[in-house]
């Protein structure tokens, strides 16, 4: 499972840091799935995160050509400083099996025009789980992690982006109960629409 962020489209800028953490500490299991594990990861993950992520990505170098170079440095530029966001990993018989980036509400974005663009809910970007290990429900288990995390933090709202060709994404998003937003579509070409989708959470779920 994949999922587009701006982060992928356009530069960051430093905004609010995450909750501290214990970096490298096991925070969190799923109860779907006994084994998973989840973490916030460490300096020793960045290498296998980079080639995790791009692993799961790779596929869309032939279903969106004409933007996959942009794309591929987008994300190698967005994992090389992911603050602020909580970059959360899951590991699975001591191997890791997928990551995800979580920003935070607050975080400021500037368009390809300088525009700043404020984050008003926290937001999933870059959820990535190995080839090898799709099919298990990772990639669902790090979104239900992402969701815990924002409801923890005082949050009634989570948002994601995803394009047309993250067709098999797009439909765990909706099974998960993420509705369209399209006033958060952003357009980084003008045959290219980043999706935006919204899910409002529960608190008596927290």
């Amino acid at each position: 499972m994949r999922g587009l962020g701006r982060g992928s489209f356009l530069p960051l800028t430093p905004g609010p840091s995450p909750p501290n953490r214990g970096r490298g500490e096991i925070i969190g299991k799923d109860e779907a799935m006994p084994g998973l594990q989840f973490r916030d990861a460490c300096t020793t993950d960045l290498e296998a995160i980079r080639e995790l992520t791009l692993s799961a990505y790779n596929e869309y170098a032939t279903l969106m050509p004409a933007h996959w170079d942009r794309y591929r440095q987008a994300i190698l530029g967005t994992l090389a400083d992911v603050k602020p966001a909580e970059q959360i990993v899951a590991e699975q018989d001591e191997s890791l099996v997928g990551s995800v980036l979580l920003y935070p509400a607050g975080t400021v974005f500037h368009t390809s025009a300088g525009n700043p663009v404020t984050l008003a809910y926290p937001e999933i970007r870059l959820l990535a789980v190995l080839p090898a290990a799709r099919g298990r429900g990772i990639g669902q288990a790090l979104v239900r992690e992402c969701i815990r995390r924002a409801r923890f933090a005082g949050a009634t709202t989570i948002t994601l982006h995803t394009t047309d060709a993250m067709r098999v994404a797009m439909r765990m998003y909706e099974r998960m109960g993420f509705v369209r937003a399209p006033e958060l579509d952003f357009h980084p070409a003008e045959d290219l629409t980043i999706k935006g989708y919204r899910l409002d959470l529960d608190p008596s779920a927290a």
